[in-house]
């Protein structure tokens, strides 16, 4: 390897290295807040606000239990964290999948683009209010927080 090709990787790496500080910015802010979540129990009352939906509304939104949810998670609870909120596993799984393709992006140098189909607003719409619908029908607790 010549000495300009060692200056390039060099280089390379310095970018690299650059490229990676708001991913691993971002991946210890929400390993702090996880573990914040996972010392501190939502069950307990007193430690977080309550749920402005719940509380000016008195309905589930579709995040309600997601605290909870969290707590279970990081106590390898999977099916406490169902019954608090059953889209929790499923968002986390794909959020987690997100944030591996965007790091992967970065280190290679490429910038991430996705261009969602025009349907999908409209769809995720459509699924949360229905989801928030159906965890707040009167006497079907399957899907309220528990």
């Amino acid at each position: 390897m010549t000495q300009v090709e060692e200056a390039a990787a060099l280089v390379d790496d310095t970018s690299r290295g650059r490229r990676l500080l708001l991913p691993a910015g971002i991946a210890t802010a929400v390993a702090a807040g996880t573990t914040y979540v996972w010392a501190v129990d939502p069950n307990q009352p007193g430690h977080y606000p309550l749920c402005p939906t719940l509380a000016i509304g008195g309905i589930y939104c579709p995040g309600c239990g997601m605290l909870r949810a969290t707590h279970d998670l990081a106590h390898l609870d999977i099916a406490g964290a169902v019954a608090m909120n059953p889209l929790a596993i499923p968002l986390y799984i794909g959020v987690v999948v997100l944030f591996v393709v965007w790091v992967r992006a970065r280190w290679q140098g490429r910038t991430l683009h996705w261009d969602p189909p025009t349907w999908m607003p409209a769809a995720l719409g459509i699924s949360f209010v229905v989801f928030t619908v159906a965890r707040n029908v009167p006497g079907w607790t399957l899907l309220a927080p528990g």
